[in-house]
């Protein structure tokens, strides 16, 4: 009997499939994620710290392009409405911090002033969570991972948040987690911010732990400022006058002036505008300063290698809209991690085997019991 050949597969094949389970789950190695609403890349530099490989980005905002091209030497698709969903490469992994103006309480309230729409009537902003839709339908990615404001839970009513989240689990398939977190813990400012992560094939997941505190202000304030930080005494005596305005009327508006031994409100996109939100206080006698963009940087927990080449006016706004970048990274281990696991994986059943040698380790105490025997007299 004459043995038959193998037929050898093309080098490209060989290739191709090498790469496509290499971790044994059906997903390739290393795994690929896309950028939407990129920004300036805090869910890139978050989940290429796992050794994930980025192969698409988007951002309509030509500043944020300029930024994120400096940084990362690719520039972003423009305005996520025009690109097909065909030409956009396979990925394992979906991220987005999808715009959160239109659900955030302070833009709610403004849109209102305004005669605005919000929410999902935002017509320049507020259905971008229907790109997303599309594009999770059409190439089904094994995860997502979303980003928003934490208001986007109560936002009318509740109805945002009903829609987003059966879009998600009932139409699209998808095993969701979601939870608000504070950044506190790792970057000295108060920012909560809900993320919903997402599976394919449903997968054990839970989100990182955070420490109840964090580092100080100290830690990311520079110790030369140029004098343009500080605020001029008219905007100084404005804001002073603002402040008592809404403190008579009982309101909460103000400015919030800390020092180096504080933490921080949330960093908002019109921090350029007053930087009321932030004061950095300067000593007695002294009118207080802004942050300078790169303590922003410092703030949202980007590296000192990020590069800033934009105008001061737009790199507020590019990190009062950005992710804080190491609550991402923690995330973005978990969901690897999760990924990298058998869909059947429960952590009861699994014990590792750090933990089996600490047991084995332990000492074994015995204790002598002693059973008292009572024996009944002899019958004289």
């Amino acid at each position: 009997m004459v043995a038959r050949k193998k037929k050898r597969k093309a080098p490209a094949v060989r290739e191709e499939q090498a790469a496509y389970g290499a971790n044994g789950n059906g997903m390739h190695h290393p795994l690929r994620f896309i950028d939407l609403f990129c920004g300036i890349g805090g869910f890139r530099y978050a989940f290429e710290k796992t050794g994930a490989k980025c192969v698409f980005s988007s951002d309509w905002d030509k500043y944020s392009q300029i930024t994120y091209e400096a940084n990362f030497d690719h520039k972003p698709a423009g305005d996520i409405h025009a690109v097909t969903v065909e030409s956009i490469p396979p990925h394992d992994i979906l991220c987005g911090g999808f715009p959160c103006q239109p659900f955030s309480l302070a833009g709610v309230s403004k849109k209102n002033s305004l005669g605005r729409k919000h929410g999902f009537d935002d017509v320049k902003q507020g259905n971008l969570f229907f790109e997303i839709e599309r594009i999770l339908a059409y190439h089904k990615p094994a995860a997502f991972v979303l980003e928003n404001v934490k208001n986007l839970r109560g936002h009318d009513k509740g109805n945002t948040f009903k829609v987003i989240y059966e879009t998600l689990t009932k139409k699209l398939g998808y095993q969701v987690y979601y939870q608000v977190i504070d950044a506190i813990g790792l970057v000295p400012q108060h920012r909560e911010r809900i993320f919903l992560v997402g599976f394919k094939t449903p997968r054990y997941f839970e989100f990182p732990k955070f420490p109840a505190k964090g580092p100080r202000l100290v830690s990311i304030l520079e110790k030369e400022v140029p004098a343009k930080y500080t605020l001029t005494p008219n905007l100084w005596e404005y804001l002073q006058n603002y402040a008592k305005k809404h403190q008579a009327a009982g309101n909460g508006f103000g400015f919030g002036k800390v020092d180096g031994s504080m933490t921080s409100r949330t960093l908002s996109a019109r921090y350029h505008k007053d930087g009321s939100e932030i004061l950095i206080d300067q000593g007695a006698g002294r009118i207080p300063r802004r942050l300078t963009p790169r303590e922003c940087a410092r703030l949202m927990g980007y590296p000192e290698s990020h590069k800033i080449p934009v105008s001061d006016t737009q790199a507020y706004r590019q990190f009062g809209n950005s992710v804080v970048m190491p609550v991402v990274a923690k995330i973005a281990e978990e969901v690897v991690a999760a990924l990298s696991r058998p869909p059947n994986y429960t952590p009861d059943l699994i014990l590792s085997l750090a933990e089996r040698k600490v047991r084995l380790q332990l000492p074994v105490h015995h204790k002598n019991v002693v059973y008292p025997i009572k024996r009944k007299a002899k019958a004289s």
